[in-house]
Order: structure tokens, then sequence, then C-alpha cells
């Protein structure tokens, strides 16, 4: 598990920047490449600056490896008016690690003031806590998360949640807290998911589309040549297999043959699933090991994909 926390670490910190905004325009909410940049307190005793989305401490041992590390998840931002001036702000996620199994995970609010980006507050939210979705509203930030219930190990948050906080002369406040049920494979249906990442840190060809849909007790899409469609046994709220596995088999070009054996190779051995700040991950059992499968809504992963350079 503590190796899994560390690889959730390394995913928060290599995600997609938005397009579509210069920090030339003073009006405009902070950007995540701006944010990346800011200076942080709230999380240590004293604020740390963050250099190109990552913080690092000194060891915590000296001459270990273990260090205190803080990234910012550069894939999720929230925009709206947080302090009542009539500009955008926005709020992002940040993640702190000391090196043992926990992954603590912040909430951080931040202002524009000219062309400077201005930290408003930074605020924990919990130990492994995953993120599904999020939104500023009326001034305050709503986060739909998966943390810990009362009978939950730390390592396995099953507890569904919104949580809500204002802004106000203290900073961030926690005004609403509701829970809302328990993690299920009914909470992936809905969506059409779409892949980013066939493991780690392995983007997809642009000519290449995956696609994922859960319904009930079934998964179907399409492996970016042929549908293919499995049913699912659920052992625990967010671990399951697949079972009866089949495709279409028509021929495309070798390289999408290829990124289509890959995939269906790796889906076979699905055996969990979790949110990675509002994407999802599959972790796959291989015979190289665990692989994750990374996936965004379809909404998403069309904004991805229209980016400049994507």
């Amino acid at each position: 598990m503590a190796a899994f926390v560390l690889m959730v670490a390394a995913e928060w910190s290599c995600g997609v920047n938005l397009a579509g905004r210069t920090a030339a325009d003073p009006d405009r909410a902070p950007m995540l490449e701006e944010m990346a940049q800011a200076t942080y307190a709230g999380i240590f005793d004293q604020p740390i600056k963050l250099v190109d989305g990552r913080w690092e401490g000194t060891p915590i041992v000296e001459g270990g490896a273990s260090r205190p590390s803080v990234g910012l998840i550069d894939h999720f931002i929230l925009t709206g008016d947080l302090d009542g001036d009539g500009f955008d702000d926005a709020a992002a996620l940040l993640w702190e690690s000391s090196g043992g199994s926990g992954t603590h995970l912040y909430l951080a609010a931040v202002s524009r003031d000219g062309r400077a980006v201005t930290p408003l507050d930074t605020i924990l939210i919990g130990d492994r806590v995953q993120v599904r979705s999020g939104a500023i509203a009326n001034g305050e930030v709503t986060l739909d998360i998966v943390r810990a219930g009362p009978d939950d190990a730390a390592c396995c948050p099953t507890q569904r949640a919104l949580v809500t906080w204002k802004l106000g002369s203290d900073g961030l406040t926690r005004i609403a807290d509701k829970t809302v049920g328990t993690l299920s494979l009914v909470d992936l249906g809905g969506v059409e998911w779409v892949l980013l990442e066939l493991g780690r840190e392995q983007p997809l060809p642009q000519d290449v589309e995956i696609r994922l849909v859960f319904r009930e007790d079934k998964v179907s899409g399409n492996s970016g040549c042929n549908d293919y469609f499995a049913g699912i046994v659920t052992s625990s709220p967010s671990e399951f297999s697949f079972n009866g596995m089949g495709a279409t088999r028509m021929a495309c070009p070798e390289p999408v043959m290829e990124v289509e054996r890959r995939y269906l190779q790796t889906l076979a051995g699905a055996s969990e699933f979790r949110f990675l700040a509002g994407r999802l991950v599959l972790i796959c059992d291989t015979e190289e090991g665990p692989r994750k499968l990374v996936f965004a809504p379809r909404d998403q992963f069309i904004g991805i994909r229209t980016q400049p350079g994507k």
C-alpha cells in the first residue's frame, strides 16, 4: 500500500495544464502554471514555495531517502469568486507526504492581485482522501470525496461525502459535511470514461481513443479498434474482477492493434478502482506487476485533446 501511495503522488505530479488563459490578463482567474510557483502556508510550521509544482524538504533522517514533499495536482482546478470582489479566484489540490504510508490532501484557495497570484488559505482535507469532483458556487467550494469511514482502514476509504468550505476573514472554514453513501461500482456509471494512460506515464497515441462504460454488473467499450464487453464480479466496495471478457474481431493498422492488445491484456487483470482528482484509476494485476489504467470523463478528455500541442 505504501508503494501505491507513492505511485499516486507521482501521478498527481504529472498532469495536464489548462489552455486558453494567459498571465498577461490581470482579470483572469489564477492559472495552474502560476499556482505551481506560489508559496503556501498551513501545511508545515513555515510556508513552503513550490518550484514547478513541487517542494522537497531535508531528509527526515540524516542521510536517509525519505523527506517531506509537497506537490500540486496539476490536472485539477476550480474557478469562481471566493472573496466577493467580483473576479474569479481558483481552488486546487496539494498533496503532502513524509515518506510513510499516508498522503495528506489539502485544498488551496488562490486569488489574483494584478499580474501576481496570492494564496488565500490552505486547509487539510484528510489522509488518503480521494476526490471525485468539485465546484465553486455562491462563493463556496464543494468537493465530492471518498474518505475512510468508521469501519474503514486508512488505506481503503469507502465513505462518500460532500464537503463545503467558505472563505472568510479567518481563511477557509468547513461549513457543511454530509455523508452521502458508500463507495460502489454504481459510482462509475453514467459516465463515458476515456483512457489517458496505458500503464505508468504511457500516454496514448493521438489517433487512438479507448473508451470504457460501466452499466450495473457489466462493462463495455471500444479498445481502439474493436468493441469489447465483460461481466463484473464485486468482492468489496472498490474491488472487483471481470469475467466472460470478449470482443469483436475487426482488423485495424498494426500500431492500433498493438495498443489494443496491451490495453485488453491489462484490463483483464483489473482488481480495484480509485478516484484521482476527478479521474478514474483502475489497478490491474499483470505479469510485470501492478499497472494503472488512468481514465478521464468524456468532457474532460475533449478539453485535454484540444489543448495546443496535445
